[in-house]
């Protein structure tokens, strides 16, 4: 079993067996944008939408610049998800995974959220992906609690959260703007403590 740590610029990179976790960046472009083209059907059901009508379009430049300006004040975190293959210098990428509303003082909480190409769903790459950065958020960050919230519809994310081993804490109604309408969300959350071990080596176990 192998897993490391390394540092990058503002976002650390995280690697497994499988996977290796690394900040987006501008040399993305054309393949993030071409990723989620291939996936548009298979993740409009659960993209955000805004309940005040369309929003302003931005561009690629734009969400790197707000996602790395999360990351220098510490309320946000999100990290492309490659997948490492022998002798390639620049693994595909195959989805994202987030670290959002990071709270600090008494609360020391966030939020967790995820998509991943469909051709690669399926095969327990998510949830070693979230064990990642649980991890990191935990261990790292030294959160205290961790939420996923996801529509009770979305059968292959519930059995993410499954494999992870949260606890399922009810619906919450009308959470989120979803694809064009107020939709409810299932919350599920763990504490540090709820964990006797990593949660990469819990994924592994399983």
């Amino acid at each position: 079993m192998f897993f490391s740590r390394r540092a990058t610029r503002l976002v650390p990179e995280l690697s497994s067996d499988r996977l290796l976790l690394r900040q987006l960046t501008m040399r993305d472009e054309t393949e993030w944008i071409n990723l989620r083209y291939a996936n548009s059907q298979w993740l409009q059901q659960w993209d955000p939408t805004s309940p005040m009508g369309p929003p302003e379009s931005i561009t690629f430049r734009q969400m790197i610049v707000g996602k790395d300006q999360a990351a220098r004040e510490g309320t946000g975190y999100s990290w492309a998800i490659a997948l490492p293959q022998l002798h390639q210098s620049r693994p595909p990428l195959i989805g994202q995974v987030s670290v959002s509303s990071v709270q600090y003082g008494a609360a020391r909480t966030a939020s967790i959220g995820y998509w991943i190409d469909h051709q690669h769903a399926g095969f327990g790459l998510m949830p070693e992906a979230c064990a990642l950065v649980i991890d990191h958020c935990f261990d790292d960050l030294q959160l205290h609690r961790l939420e996923i919230n996801i529509r009770p519809e979305n059968s292959p994310s519930l059995r993410v959260v499954e494999k992870l081993g949260f606890r399922d804490e009810g619906v919450r109604k009308a959470y989120l703007h979803i694809d064009g309408a107020w939709r409810d969300h299932r919350t599920f959350a763990l504490n540090r403590e709820e964990l006797s071990s990593t949660m990469l080596e819990r994924i592994y176990e399983g």
